[in-house]
Order: C-alpha cells, then structure tokens, then sequence
C-alpha cells in the first residue's frame, strides 16, 4: 500500500461539551496529520481487506468495520511504512502511545476541531452541498469526496460514514463503548452535525460506521493523556459509585494508569 496522503490540521482551541453535565471544557491542542477522506474499501483491501469488503466500491469508505478493526488496521498501516505502531493490544485491552509516530484514530477533540476547519456553526455549510444525507435517499456509502471540503480540504467529515475516535464514550454510563462522529448516508438533518456524538461497542459490526486516519506523535509528559484525552479521567469516571441509574454499565475492568 502506498504511503496515505494526510492534511496538516492547525492547532487550535476547541470547547467541548458533556451532554450528562452540561458542562464545557476547553481543549488545547497541538498540530496533527489527518486524512482528508474516509478509508476507502480499496485502501482497506491494499493491506488485509475480507472477501465482503474487497467486493465494496473501491472508492466508498470501509464500512461494517469494528473499532478493534481500525486500530489494527492502523498498525498494520504504520508497519508497511516502518513506522511505530501507535497501538498495543491485549485483548479487549488497548493501550494509545501518543508519542508513536503510526497512524491512529483522531481523539474527539480533534475530530471535532478538524470537522469545523474554524468554524462554530453546527456544520461547515450548506448540508446538502458538503454531506450524503437520508436527503440524497441513496442506499449505501457513497465514493469519497464527491461533496464539498471544509476550510481544511476535508471531505465527508459529516455525512456518507460515522467514523470511529480512539475516546471512550464514557466509562461510567456505556462501559467499553468507544466514539462515533460524524452521521451517515441514512442519517437525517439533526444528527449531522460538528458536535453529534454516538457511542457503540469497540466490536460491534454498523453498517454505517468506517473510519479516517491521522497521523502526529502528541506525547505529554505523562504519557496518559494528549489532545483531548485523558486516561486517568476515564479511570475516574468509571469509580462511580452508588445506586446507578438505570442502564448505566460502568467500565469496572478498565486499568488503573
């Protein structure tokens, strides 16, 4: 597989929301590498694809994919170029070494900061001009970047897949569950949007879900935290303690750092 063409996305200041608290927080973060479309079948099919997803339109993401599968697929992308994995698993258990230079999933501080491109608007323009909707009443997932960029020449960062981040949704109330940003082919109007999030199990297999990759060695001093991210906060979170309420599934083997 070729080496993956990437944008260089500015650093920046992005506030991001907790709908549980209806807090804010605000997000520092350092310059990073993304890629401006979604992991296409054929890019998928370059490295290690399954027969299902060698038969998918070479040039629509890769979908059905499961958060597992994109980190590996990260590795094995990072491998072929000789670079450092930025990944390392023990079953369900996967460690992020911010400080590798591989490719990786975007935390949701970066997603969200590289979907607006500068903007705070809940989209970047006009929807149906910059994302495939349930408006387009299209059946699947459609070839990359056949809509608008934003002001990053990022192309279907809303709309055509939701794609996975490397951030848990949140380890108190959905356990393993990992994030999804973005809206798909069959999603409406209102779930389009820069801030949307959606959570799903790190192996459950969504027929709307892929992926995109970025790329930047953001190691802080610690190690356990970076853009966005913090590790000891989802250790946190996961104590809680008390009477739960109903549905919560607290993350209870998740590591102490």
């Amino acid at each position: 597989m070729k080496a993956l063409d990437l944008v260089t996305i500015p650093p920046g200041e992005i506030q991001l929301r907790d709908a549980r608290s209806r807090g804010t927080r605000l997000v520092v973060l350092q310059s990073f590498l993304l890629a401006p479309i979604s992991v296409t079948a054929s890019q998928w099919a370059a490295l290690d694809g399954s027969a299902e997803r060698h038969e998918m339109s070479g040039n629509a993401p890769v979908h059905a994919v499961t958060w597992f599968d994109a980190v590996r697929w990260c590795n094995r992308a990072s491998e072929a170029e000789g670079l450092t994995p930025a990944y390392s698993q023990e079953n369900r258990n996967v460690v992020w070494h911010p400080g590798a230079d591989g490719y990786r999933l975007p935390t949701e501080a970066e997603w969200e900061w590289a979907c607006r491109a500068g903007t705070t608007t809940p989209r970047y323009g006009e929807l149906a001009e910059i994302a495939w909707t349930a408006a387009d009443e299209v059946e699947g997932p459609q070839g990359v970047a056949g809509k608008a960029p934003n002001g990053f020449g990022l192309f279907d960062t809303l709309g055509n897949v939701w794609e996975w981040c490397w951030d848990f949704a949140d380890t108190a109330r959905y356990g393993e569950y990992r994030s999804l940003r973005g809206g798909g082919w069959a999603d409406p109007e209102w779930s389009c949007r820069a801030s949307v999030r959606r959570g799903s199990a790190p192996d459950a297999v969504l027929e709307d879900v892929g992926f995109r990759v970025a790329r930047g060695a953001v190691e802080t001093s610690s190690g356990q935290s970076a853009q966005g991210w913090s590790a000891v906060e989802d250790w946190q979170r996961a104590q809680v303690r008390g009477p739960l309420p109903l549905g919560w599934t607290p993350h209870r083997e998740l590591r102490r750092p």
